[in-house]
């Protein structure tokens, strides 16, 4: 090997060194931080998991707290707080209220549920709607159901317009809801029923949109 190539290695080297001793620290820092991180997200899936199993062992007691008629079922459902654990314990409290004659009861549950699924606001509004109407509270519950689009939503609509004597309005919200039913759905009938009661007629097919 020529004396100048090890002098060009003899060099690098060095600046290589001087690199380091300039630039160890911060490097070290990096890797201590980039090791840091991945601990501290491997917590966290750990802790989440942790949380999510302990929602979930909370949802059972509720649950069993509706089902044997526990007094202290509300609060346990309660306790769940805001998220899919607690509104699916919540519908299942007002079920249990109403199947108890606690109407009020369940209309206050219901009322308490918050939910950005749009599934769950569709379920909620049409038994929150149903009861109103059972409670001689028609407009509330077509004011509830103001932007209805589910079957069940644009049905529960009707029962209320058609509570108020709005046959005409009626009419239309059961179209609308027969509309979106599949020819075959056993809940066409009741359906069709219910818009000849209110002076509409049935289309021989009804394509679903």
């Amino acid at each position: 090997m020529a004396i100048d190539d090890l002098l060009d290695e003899h060099e690098q080297s060095e600046r290589v060194l001087a690199w380091l001793r300039s630039n160890g620290a911060g490097l070290i820092g990096g890797i201590v931080l980039g090791l840091a991180a991945i601990g501290g997200w491997k917590w966290w899936e750990s802790r989440d998991l942790q949380l999510k199993a302990g929602q979930a062992d909370r949802y059972q007691v509720a649950l069993s707290a509706i089902e044997s008629k526990d007094k202290a079922a509300a609060d346990k459902v309660k306790a769940l707080g805001a998220g899919t654990y607690g509104n699916l314990a919540a519908l299942e409290l007002a079920k249990s209220q109403v199947e108890a004659g606690q109407r009020d009861a369940a209309i206050a549950t219901l009322r308490a549920i918050k939910s950005d699924d749009v599934a769950t606001t569709s379920v909620v509004n049409e038994r929150l709607a149903s009861l109103l109407i059972d409670a001689k509270q028609a407009d509330a519950a077509i004011k509830l159901l103001a932007t209805a689009s589910s079957v069940g939503e644009l049905e529960t609509r009707g029962d209320a317009q058609y509570a108020l004597g709005q046959r005409e309005q009626a009419r239309t919200s059961y179209q609308q809801a027969l509309g979106k039913l599949d020819v075959g759905s056993p809940r066409r009938r009741l359906l069709e029923l219910k818009l000849i009661e209110v002076g509409g007629k049935p289309a021989s097919t009804e394509v679903k949109s």
